[in-house]
């Protein structure tokens, strides 16, 4: 039995958030109960509620408050779309705690609709530069320009990261990227990863257009294992993997740096269900479990998978976009359960 004791900041969000989080944390209170894992939750506001509050979407006490932690378990967030508003709290903790690698796994499970088969695949983004990285202005009234940034540190890094993923996968790797048009950004990028990939004889490598990469995610998305591109690309590879597997209620990620990790559903807030108790935590639990994984915690998050794994598989507990009725927290109780019968 474990006796570390894991920091943990909860951030519920807003919309949806607080009911998807709460039914997580019944799946982790379970966890917690066969004495595999101990964590101490440190809850703090952040979000489209806090605006009204502190005028900020991520105030500087629930930063501080994330600093005494290891990891964070975010809810969704909204993030207003008015000039002059806050920018997406997620944004601003990547850049915080430089959490330079997007994580985003996609596959196949049990009464979940699916494009095919056994996909089984994780888009690695880089998480820091790139298009996101914000710097953008207009030039003249009606003439707008916006910098992409790419550079052979954060490209390396990420590559590093991809590789190291890919071997304890099956040692495949697809590099996205549109040198083809961006001779210098997606050519640094590119030629980044073969020199990187020098390290890894054993990973075979794949060369992709993000164009080609996008038709081929859909024709034959069971190929791909590990696939790793910059932040644009990567944002819209990943949700459509996600699509490939079910959708964005299935879909976690995790967002990690050298010392810190943030986890979260990726999916939006959906403010119109709040409070309506129906929609899918899956997600939200799937990013818990790749927080125990992160932790170290190899066990809880092996028991936490399998236990969500089979009440997919019963089917007798599912929610409205699995074709079930149930609700957020009918779903969060039975995997709860399922992960104390299982231990």
């Amino acid at each position: 039995m474990t006796t570390k004791v894991h920091k943990i900041a909860i951030l519920s969000g807003d919309g949806i958030g607080p009911e998807v989080v709460d039914a997580t944390l019944m799946v982790l209170d379970a966890v917690q109960k066969t004495g595999l894992v101990h964590l101490e939750y440190l809850k703090g506001d952040a979000g489209l509620d806090a605006i009204k509050k502190y005028g900020t979407n991520l105030p500087e006490k629930t930063v501080e408050m994330m600093k005494r932690t290891t990891a964070c378990l975010k809810g969704p967030m909204t993030t207003p779309e008015e000039p002059g508003t806050p920018r997406s709290a997620a944004v601003t903790m990547r850049s915080l705690f430089n959490l330079y690698a997007n994580v985003r796994p996609a596959r196949t499970l049990p009464n979940v609709t699916a494009l095919k088969p056994g996909i089984d695949l994780i888009v690695v983004r880089e998480n820091t530069e790139g298009l996101y990285s914000g710097k953008e202005f207009e030039v003249t009234p009606g003439v707008a320009v916006a910098m992409k940034i790419i550079t052979r540190t954060a490209s390396e890094r990420i590559a590093k990261f991809a590789l190291e993923l890919a071997m304890k996968r099956r040692k495949k790797l697809a590099f996205v990227h549109k040198a083809n048009i961006l001779k210098i950004t997606d050519g640094l990028f590119k030629q980044s990863v073969l020199d990187i990939a020098k390290d890894y004889p054993d990973v075979e490598l794949e060369d992709l257009h993000i164009d080609a990469a996008a038709m081929q995610l859909i024709r034959r998305p069971e190929s791909f294992d590990v696939i790793v591109t910059m932040n644009l690309y990567g944002d819209i590879l990943s949700d459509e993997a996600a699509a490939t597997v079910g959708g964005l209620g299935v879909a976690a990620g995790a967002n990690i740096g050298e010392t810190y990790g943030m986890f979260e559903p990726v999916g939006g807030s959906a403010p119109k269900y709040a409070g309506q108790n129906k929609v899918n935590p899956v997600a939200t639990i799937e990013a818990a479990r790749m927080m125990l994984d992160y932790l170290g915690e190899s066990k809880a998050a092996n028991l936490v998978e399998k236990a969500t794994i089979s009440i997919l598989k019963e089917g007798k507990v599912l929610t409205y976009d699995l074709g079930g009725n149930a609700r957020t927290s009918d779903m969060g109780k039975a995997i709860a359960e399922k992960v104390a019968s299982l231990r």
